[in-house]
């Protein structure tokens, strides 16, 4: 096996994290994508196009970007399931001339196209989810019906589901009657040339940051984030920490985003902590590192996470994370060890442990040293590899047939 259409309608490996609908999903493909041409894959990545850029993009030998016309460029997200035929055709025509050997869709988007592809080409498909809509239901952020349709049409006639963590596997099961049989964990990496522990003093410095504590938030602003978590989490340090500082690092995204963001403002007003709170826009993914290593605690808030990428990149520069005790947080943070994770939604417990940090300088440097160890164990070689092992093995098997 050494050819893989890596399908990514909605959001392209190209563009800038934290803006719109990107995130860590971006990352994820354009990590992922280059590992495996590292490991004498091909990689063919298939996006819809949104903009006027080249149709191929090569962004390295083995790896290039293809940007498929399906509706619009400026389409919204929530629209896109109507193009999802038109985006099936650009890939199949394209597949036939180039031929490919295994087919992987990212989000269900994508995997509408990929189960189609998958009959038409008689190609075996794997499914990333990285979001599932009957999870995300269960958290308060509940998604159209079609979605969930979506989702468990797709699971059932995929060939190999993976699942970013132990606990993603269980949802799938539990959820959607997946067969776990045809579920591998397939953990994201992350990248250690530019994510690891370094000089908090020099970080600050170059960010114009004083001596008082800094709390970090990167993500999207959407409700699903948590982003309220974190002001009231400042407001709540009350004078003990009164000059600790929070920088937001991402911008609104999605359909509710412009609203969060209101909210997230008319709350700093509200708390007077307009002379505290930095709102930072999207930055270049390379550049994160600074913000990390600047922060004494990142807050991880999310009411759901498949993975949470943003709590590996923390613990991989050394700072403590407190998240949320949801999906693979719960195998990224060791409760107590590298973080702490927060059963519910009171802002008084992530207050506590916010404090439980600020007040022990021993035990933070313990759960930076920890989560950075920890972080070691996750590289986008071995999520490549991995991959690489399933689609060999997919090569040798006859595709699962749904209409069966």
């Amino acid at each position: 096996m050494s050819r893989v259409a890596i399908l990514s309608l909605h959001t392209s490996p190209l563009v800038l994290p934290g803006r719109g609908d990107a995130g860590g999903m971006n990352v994820y493909v354009r990590e992922l994508s280059s590992a495996l041409a590292q490991t004498g894959v091909d990689a063919t990545v298939f996006v819809r196009r949104h903009s006027d850029a080249p149709t191929i993009v090569d962004v390295e030998p083995g790896f290039r970007v293809v940007h498929v016309a399906a509706g619009p460029p400026d389409m919204a997200k929530e629209s896109l399931p109507a193009v999802v035929g038109d985006f099936a055709d650009g890939v199949e025509g394209w597949i036939r001339d180039s031929p490919v050997d295994v087919l992987h869709a990212n989000y269900w988007l994508s995997g509408l196209a990929g189960h189609r592809l998958k009959h038409d080409l008689d190609l075996p498909l794997v499914s990333t989810f990285h979001t599932l809509a009957r999870v995300k239901a269960t958290t308060g952020d509940p998604e159209p019906r079609r979605r969930m349709d979506a989702e468990a049409e797709v699971i059932a006639c995929s060939d190999v589901i993976t699942a970013n963590s132990v606990t993603e596997v269980q949802q799938l099961a539990d959820l959607y009657g997946a067969d776990p049989r045809r579920i591998d964990v397939v953990a994201p990496g992350v990248d250690g040339a530019l994510f690891s522990v370094g000089s908090r003093q020099g970080a600050r410095a170059a960010l114009g940051l004083a001596g008082a504590p800094v709390l970090l938030f990167v993500g999207r602003i959407q409700p699903l984030k948590g982003l309220d978590m974190v002001v009231e989490t400042l407001a709540g340090l009350g004078r003990r920490y009164g000059d600790a500082q929070l920088l937001v690092v991402g911008a609104a995204s999605g359909p509710e985003g412009e609203r969060e963001y209101r909210r997230f403002t008319d709350a700093v007003r509200s708390r007077r902590l307009q002379g505290r709170v930095t709102l930072v826009p999207p930055q270049p993914h390379h550049l994160l590192s600074t913000y990390y290593r600047a922060a004494d605690v990142c807050l991880v808030p999310s009411r759901s996470e498949s993975f949470g990428l943003v709590a590996l990149e923390a613990a991989a520069c050394g700072v403590p994370v407190v998240a949320a005790d949801v999906g693979g947080l719960r195998t990224l943070v060791d409760h107590g060890r590298s973080g702490f994770r927060v059963p519910d939604r009171e802002p008084a417990r992530y207050v506590e442990a916010v404090l439980a940090i600020l007040d022990d300088p021993a035990l933070a440097a313990s759960m930076a040293r920890r989560g950075a160890e920890m972080a070691r164990r996750y590289s986008w070689t071995a999520t490549a590899a991995r991959l690489r092992r399933i689609f060999t093995d997919l090569s040798a098997r006859v595709p699962l047939d749904c209409t069966v």
